[in-house]
């Protein structure tokens, strides 16, 4: 290695720093050995080692949900980036960025049976807002000047609305260290970045205001987004206003005491057929999880959609899309509060808000009344859990039940809904809470949970995490959906079977153990589970598939 990749490796060293990155998720390897050294001799970089990179890229991605801040991932050559493909398209999705950093080969060494080498430049190209690819130094000052430009020019892009991943690919040849090479951090020039101010003009935000003026019923709906403290208190303004209902799903995190409809598929059951329905839906955050309320709006005719985002594409999932806002939520919806005229002859308020808390208290009492099962479960662990936990979902069963009870106490609430896989949504969580100073409670499938087995191995998982399996022999919800539930094909091809010997991996790996099996069961165990604080502990809930699929479905359609 000549001293000018010694310079290449240590300027991204000292700009991640630079630009705000404290924690790196390295994963081992032999021509990414430069980078790990780079970074691992950055007193001002904490790194974490994880050994699979699948599990790496989604405990960083969790990380980066807890700290609010972005965070490097670093592995070798070959099939080791694509392990990072399903986590970088979540972070895509969800906005959140991960600085991808990959070795890779000298370029006439690609496709030549040279061994670990594949195809990396632009790997991730259809989920990653940019990919840049660093060439094998040379001796020229020239090439110095353009690894500078272009990682400032990746950072400065991860950063910036909307935040997203990149991808850094690095070339680095033979021999991959020389004596001397101590990789000490460069003195690298940092281009600054003068961002926009996100706000309205004010005759735009007067005429926006006028236009809201003339609806009755409007409904503000909150899909997936990170805590922001700044969103929480103006949607808590514009919520004032007599003809606003604000409607929100569990990873929105704008639950509070305010009066927000959270159990949104649950209110819908609740509606009487002569509700009236929403005029203007205006949106905010991603993709929302509730079919229902996807299914109800495109059927309104006359509806008028306006999303509030800085999206580079039109998001239209109602097909009623009439106005796109790019500019800062929080300083949209304040500024709109203090100008939209209240309409107090609405009745849509009253009628929603009414319907939210009918079947807030029918969820209450079909819980009490039903038999054991998933949902009688999952209500009973959301009653029992200390205010302030965080929660992590995971993707299928676990995120819907949630869907249907009340959270205002958890602290933050995330799941994987950028592209809603199954895969890592253990290592997600594990990542959350090891930069949360708050503990973490994982509710997740069986058929997730399995998936994300490797996570486990984690070294650094902390002692108050807390992780729920839901155990129903496979994927419940395909028991569930109209799509699967009746195909003769069912338990074998999508619900399971699965081998889950749960008792016996959190011996292997050093989780406490804990199960339930009834009501009973659940009233006794969860307490001892969430105040063990010895090592991760582990709930598992035992269902029947069936029973479970009854009587989430009698739920909906009570005979």
């Amino acid at each position: 290695m000549n001293i000018q990749e010694k310079k290449a490796k240590n300027q991204l060293s000292s700009l991640l720093t630079r630009y705000g990155v404290r924690h790196a998720v390295l994963s081992p390897g032999s021509r990414n050995a430069p980078l790990l050294v780079a970074l691992e001799n950055n007193p001002k970089l904490t790194t974490h080692i994880v050994i699979d990179e699948r599990a790496a890229a989604f405990i960083a991605l969790g990380m980066a949900e807890a700290a609010k801040e972005p965070i490097a991932i670093v592995c070798t050559s070959g099939t080791a980036p694509l392990n990072y493909a399903p986590a970088v398209a979540e972070a895509y999705y969800r906005h959140i960025p991960l600085i991808v950093i990959t070795a890779d080969r000298p370029m006439e060494w690609i496709d030549q049976d040279d061994s670990q080498t594949i195809n990396q430049s632009g790997i991730f190209s259809n989920f990653i807002k940019g990919s840049f690819d660093i060439p094998v130094d040379s001796e020229y000052n020239d090439r110095q000047w353009y690894v500078n430009r272009t990682i400032n020019d990746a950072l400065t892009l991860a950063m910036t609305p909307c935040a997203g991943p990149v991808h850094i690919n690095i070339r680095i040849s033979e021999p991959l260290f020389e004596p001397g090479d101590k990789a000490v951090e460069a003195n690298a020039r940092v281009i600054g970045h003068v961002a926009n101010n996100d706000t309205l003009s004010e005759d735009d935000l007067s005429e926006l205001a006028a236009k809201i003026s003339k609806h009755k019923s409007v409904l503000v709906l909150a899909g997936f987004m990170g805590y922001d403290k700044a969103l929480v208190q103006a949607v808590s303004e514009i919520s004032q206003l007599p003809q606003v209902v604000v409607m929100h799903e569990a990873q929105s995190n704008l639950h509070s005491a305010d009066r927000y409809i959270a159990n949104i598929d649950a209110t819908l059951r609740c509606l009487p057929d002569d509700a009236p329905n929403p005029t203007l839906v205006i949106t905010i955050g991603g993709s929302l999880t509730s079919r229902m309320i996807k299914t109800r709006l495109r059927g309104i005719e006359g509806l008028e959609h306006w999303s509030i985002s800085h999206s580079a594409r039109a998001i239209d999932c109602f097909r009623r899309l009439t106005m796109r806002i790019a500019s800062n939520p929080a300083a949209t919806l304040s500024e709109l509060s203090r100008r939209v005229k209240p309409c107090n002859e609405s009745a849509f308020k009253s009628v929603w808000q009414s319907a939210s808390e009918r079947a807030e208290q029918l969820a209450a009492n079909y819980s009490a009344e039903c038999e054991w099962s998933n949902f009688k479960a999952i209500h009973t662990l959301m009653e029992m859990a200390p205010a302030g936990y965080n929660l992590q979902l995971s993707n299928g069963t676990a995120v819907r039940y949630a869907q249907l009870f009340d959270y205002h106490h958890f602290s933050e609430i995330h799941c994987n809904r950028g592209v809603s896989g199954i895969d890592g949504c253990t290592s997600t969580a594990i990542g959350f809470a090891t930069l949360s100073a708050k503990p973490t409670l994982l509710i997740s499938g069986d058929m997730s949970f399995q998936y994300d087995l490797g996570s486990m191995a984690t070294t650094f998982i902390p002692r108050n995490f807390k992780v729920a399996v839901l155990n129903n022999s496979g994927g419940g919800i395909f028991r569930f959906i109209p799509a699967t539930r009746d195909l003769p094909q069912l338990e074998r091809c999508f619900a399971g079977p699965i081998n889950l010997p749960l008792e016996q991996l959190c011996q292997a790996f050093g989780f406490k153990y804990y199960k339930a099996s009834s009501a009973e069961e659940m009233d006794k165990n969860v307490p001892v589970w969430l105040s063990d604080n010895q090592a991760p502990a582990l709930l598992e809930i035992e269902t029947d598939p069936q029973t479970s699929a009854t009587t989430l479905r009698n739920f909906f359609n009570p005979k």
